[in-house]
């Protein structure tokens, strides 16, 4: 992962610590880096947050659900190492596009019960063996701002919505159904989340507006604090106008302000 800081906040270890946003870069699984998504944290560091931008293990490197071990991790090596980077714990916002907005979903929406946790175990000492503890305790994250991620993955691999990259981050696996429900964010719909907030154009078919849709509905159902922002006659992100841009910045600015304390 990349760390950026405000300028003159490296070394201040004696100031305040910072809000914070993680940000997973998008490409189906399949593709992307995070290299290729960093002019995205640029808005948050304006603001005087830190900004880190992950990378995750692709889906030709290891199938589902690697990607999601990998993002887990990325938050519980963020959280112990928050006071190095003047990360407020109590204010990590996680965002990202397409793909990158389901992890940012399912890196905030799971629990340590999902059992995806376990490739980065929490160490408890020991004498000359690096113990790990049985249990890990679970971190809630302030928010999450989720552009039109994909919500439900076993939507994407089989019936008239099957797209290539989903199908090929499962691969040939003998339970890849039920691996596609382990990392869908709506298999983990219930009232105790964080604020939800999802963009999604109504036109996208590379990850179906009704995502988003089935989402919001589900998660309003639970009780869960959520928002959704359509962007109107709008695809996969090819034809976002800088009006749209904008408008979305407006519409995160304020959700943040109300609902991230």
């Amino acid at each position: 992962l990349d760390i950026y800081m405000p300028r003159g906040a490296r070394g201040a270890t004696n100031k305040p610590s910072l809000k914070t946003l993680v940000y997973f870069h998008g490409g189906g699984w399949m593709g992307g880096t995070k290299e290729r998504s960093a002019l995205a944290v640029l808005p948050y560091l304006q603001k005087g947050w830190v900004a880190i931008n992950v990378e995750y293990r692709l889906g030709g490197v290891a199938l589902a659900p690697a990607a999601v071990e990998d993002t887990r991790c990325a938050v519980r090596w963020i959280i112990r190492n928050a006071s190095r980077y003047r990360v407020d714990t109590d204010r990590i916002v996680l965002s990202g596009r397409s793909a990158g907005g389901h992890l940012a979903l399912i890196t905030g929406m799971l629990t340590t019960d999902a059992g995806l946790d376990g490739r980065c175990p929490e160490g408890k000492g020991g004498s000359g063996v690096d113990r790990a503890s049985v249990t890990q305790t679970d971190f809630k994250v302030a928010a999450i701002i989720n552009w039109s991620g994909i919500t439900d993955v076993n939507d994407l691999i089989k019936g008239e919505h099957a797209v290539t990259y989903a199908v090929s981050w499962m691969g040939a696996q003998l339970d890849r159904e039920a691996i596609a429900k382990r990392v869908s964010p709506i298999s983990y719909v219930r009232k105790a989340l964080p604020p939800i907030l999802t963009l999604h154009g109504d036109q996208d078919e590379v990850v179906p507006y009704q995502h988003a849709v089935r989402l919001h509905a589900a998660l309003k159902k639970a009780g869960a604090t959520n928002q959704l922002h359509t962007l109107k006659g709008r695809e996969h992100f090819i034809d976002y106008t800088p009006e749209d841009m904008q408008t979305a910045s407006q519409v995160i600015d304020a959700f943040l302000a109300e609902h991230m304390h």
